[in-house]
């Protein structure tokens, strides 16, 4: 018993914490669901599809958090991509690989326009609330308040399309290959440098979970149509973002910033570039994510995002991004929407009144911060 005590002492709780809570909620809404739809194959593909705007939003807004700053636009930005994408397509006749170019180009703008603000000394809460009223009022205007729909096949792709059979499990069996490749990798070089590692058997355990897991999605997701295409999109960006932050100078330099802005600028790191990138990306993923959402929908609104850098803020949060900064991920990030729309989705199964969403939604996010504020008054 004190052996077990011992290795618990030595587990980080709260890595596993996420996963522990979206398994909790996923067999709670399943047992309270009497139709039993919650967990059948047709509904978690419209889970992850749904959840995929969600996520690519929170992998924006994640970089931003993790630098001590807030962007609050992103939601508005959403919308007014998402409108000036379809207003492309629809009024200019634009090529859908050019229209969806050029929004890109227009998140990356308006990064550079929130980040140059932040830069000049205005606080990032007050500079992307301005840009939140600023591009919610474009597309109203752009608009003229009336919704701009969009049928281009090739756009649609984007937000409808779903990935072969075989070709999904082709990409589920690489996927699962690297795992084994990567997790080998890290073994060695960590014990190159004399790093405490696992036991092979745990690495092994562990590693076969993780495969175990990626195989069981590909077959569920094969059970009904296939991988979403939205959520194909959201796991490549995922790898690229979790690369950048992990694995490069640029990244390191954001976590350090975050961690001690005043540290970070006596080491001669450039906060103020490091600040306009992180908008940059910021900007560009809100750009995304708008493009998925027109796609998806299949037409553009004027009240699209609307609240959407809030749901961006909690599933960093839940994914285990701290507010005080320097810490987190983006798979974290990932998973915490994945938890934000499972909540959304199973409450809607289960016909609860709107206001009671918001209700758990929102202690729910309280609830985060108060163990992240917890953890790190207890890792002091």
């Amino acid at each position: 018993m004190s052996n077990l005590k011992e290795k618990l002492k030595h587990v980080d709780t709260r890595k596993y914490t996420m996963i522990v809570a979206l398994i909790g909620i996923w067999i709670l809404f399943y047992f309270l669901d009497s139709s039993k739809t919650f967990l059948t194959p047709r509904n978690l593909s419209n889970l992850f599809k749904q959840m995929s705007v969600t996520a690519v939003l929170a992998m924006g807004m994640f970089m931003i958090l993790v630098n001590l700053h807030i962007d609050l636009s992103l939601g508005s930005l959403v919308g007014l991509s998402g409108g000036v994408c379809a207003l492309l397509m629809y009024h200019f006749n634009l090529n859908p690989f050019l229209a969806i170019l050029l929004t890109i180009l227009l998140g990356i703008v308006c990064g550079i326009f929130t980040g140059s603000w932040v830069n000049a000394g205005v606080p990032a809460f007050i500079a992307s609330l301005g840009g939140m009223l600023a591009y919610r009022g474009a597309i109203m205007g752009l608009s003229q308040g009336a919704s701009i729909p969009t049928s281009h096949p090739h756009f649609r792709f984007l937000g409808t399309a779903y990935i072969p059979f075989n070709l999904g499990w082709i990409l589920g069996i690489i996927a699962s290959v690297l795992v084994f490749y990567l997790a080998l990798k890290k073994r060695q070089s960590r014990i190159k440098f004399n790093f405490k590692v696992n036991s092979l058997q745990k690495e092994i355990l562990i590693n076969s979970i993780y495969v175990l897991l990626i195989l069981l999605f590909v077959y569920i997701m094969n059970s009904y149509k296939g991988i979403p295409m939205p959520i194909a999109i959201v796991i490549v960006l995922a790898l690229i973002l979790h690369y950048v932050a992990t694995k490069t100078k640029f990244g390191r330099q954001v976590f350090a910033i975050g961690g001690n802005k005043e540290a970070a600028r006596l080491s001669g790191i450039n906060i103020k570039a490091r600040t306009l990138q992180i908008f940059i990306i910021s900007g560009m993923m809100a750009a995304i994510a708008g493009i998925l959402l027109t796609a998806r929908l299949g037409t553009a609104t004027t009240d699209a995002g609307n609240g959407f850098e809030l749901d961006a803020v909690a599933s960093c949060v839940i994914g285990g991004t701290s507010l005080l900064g320097g810490e987190g991920t983006i798979i974290g990030a990932v998973l915490g929407a994945l938890v934000m729309s499972s909540l959304d989705n199973g409450m809607s199964i289960l016909n609860t009144e709107s206001y009671w969403q918001l209700i758990v939604k929102g202690l729910i996010l309280i609830l985060a911060v108060f163990i992240d504020i917890y953890n790190k008054k207890k890792g002091k």
